[in-house]
């Protein structure tokens, strides 16, 4: 007779291995009739119960940490960036863009900005030929765009050009695309939405190299609210109590000059961050009248402080990665919003192992995910690259 029993899924098998090991080392270490006999074991079946319940929720339990930790205070209208030297020309006039009816067209209820590169024309298809190609995720219209600024190389400015007639996904910027200049691109990315996609009831931010999953954030957001009464919402993975860099040799570098207090309100990482439709629009209102500091703050530190300014909370997720790298697992892909350092070569091969038959049970996905979140944790206290 043929053997029906089906192997065990990975993740499965890892927690009965722990469960196992539980019982291994909780057994009675005590004589037969001793008191403290049935004592040890009942403290150590506590434990292991702990620890597998801790292991399948720890998301929830990296939500309510980082809750617990956020500022409480919210100040709308406080002093963003103190004004410096102000750009002749804020970079609102696009040299490359889709038609401007091309929302009103889609009708999309999430809209993607990917931030690129203009010579990462690899990461962009790898981006089409995944995530980005999708026009429909569970019932509602989705559709990717991405922004980017002018190359220094005028040969690459053709080949964007090229690009643009043929896929007609590009949005351009006035300004030249470089590191120090993230910070316009986000600028004009969110000019960009509030000008020509304000209909839309999400718009993402992620970067290229991001792996990014619209399934898994609108299960997230149906499940956790009414998905068209959403309010402000600014949703990411939350960096909370950073204080400005001041080292002059450092990329980062940001003078007391341009920001003086010595602490930054709560931000979302700039890897990848959601906005409703109302924050939206408050945030962009609120960056268009931003003056900006000489050297500009970094993109993500820019965003939260116009979301400081115009009242908008930010919210943490912990779907979201923006910090220690993730370990890919199939399970846990399929739970994740957005995984950063992803190559286009691992983009490809992920999205189509993500998406292959059958899809993870509940179990199956919580352990991977516990998994991937405790190796993630590991990787970054034993100081390996983020």
């Amino acid at each position: 007779m043929a053997n029906r029993c089906r192997p065990m899924p990975p993740a499965e098998e890892e927690i009965m291995m722990g469960i196992m090991v539980g019982k291994v080392f909780c057994k009675p270490r005590f004589g037969k009739r001793g008191s403290r006999t049935g004592l040890y074991p009942s403290l150590c079946g506590i434990l292991v119960c702990a620890a597998v319940f801790a292991f399948l929720f720890v998301d929830f339990i990296e939500t309510w940490v980082t809750s617990v930790g956020m500022s409480r205070t919210m100040e709308p209208h406080a002093p963003i960036i103190s004004p410096q030297s102000l750009p002749q020309s804020r970079p609102e006039e696009f040299l490359l863009m889709p038609s401007p009816l091309v929302c009103q067209r889609a009708k999309p209820y999430l809209i993607t900005i990917v931030t690129s590169a203009p010579a990462n024309q690899q990461a962009r298809q790898a981006i089409r030929d995944t995530w980005g190609g999708e026009v429909e995720v569970r019932g509602l219209r989705v559709m990717t765009l991405f922004m980017v600024g002018v190359a220094s190389d005028p040969g690459l400015g053709k080949l964007l050009i090229e690009e643009a007639r043929e896929k007609g996904d590009l949005v351009q910027g006035r300004f030249l695309d470089s590191y120090s200049n993230l910070t316009l691109k986000t600028l004009a990315m969110l000019g960009w939405a509030r000008r020509f996609c304000p209909q839309a009831h999400f718009m993402a931010k992620v970067d290229d190299d991001v792996f990014f999953n619209p399934s898994a954030l609108l299960h997230f957001l149906n499940k956790s609210r009414n998905p068209y009464e959403q309010g402000d919402m600014y949703l990411g993975r939350v960096h909370l109590h950073v204080a400005p860099n001041r080292d002059p040799e450092s990329k980062h570098y940001l003078p007391s000059g341009a920001y003086p207090l010595s602490v930054f309100p709560d931000y979302c990482s700039g890897t990848a961050y959601v906005f409703s439709r109302s924050a939206l629009l408050k945030v962009a209102l609120a960056a268009s009248a931003s003056p900006l500091s000489t050297p500009l703050p970094p993109e993500d530190v820019f965003v939260g402080l116009c979301a400081y300014a115009a009242g908008v909370r930010p919210s943490h997720c912990p779907l979201f990665a923006g910090g220690p790298p993730v370990p890919y697992g199939r399970c846990c892909y399929q739970a994740m919003v957005s995984v950063h350092h992803v190559t286009p070569k691992e983009m490809l091969e992920y999205w189509k192992d993500v998406h292959s038959s059958p899809t993870c049970s509940w179990l199956s996905q919580r352990a991977s995910l516990g998994m991937c979140k405790v190796r993630a944790m590991l990787g970054s206290a034993l100081g390996r690259e983020q």
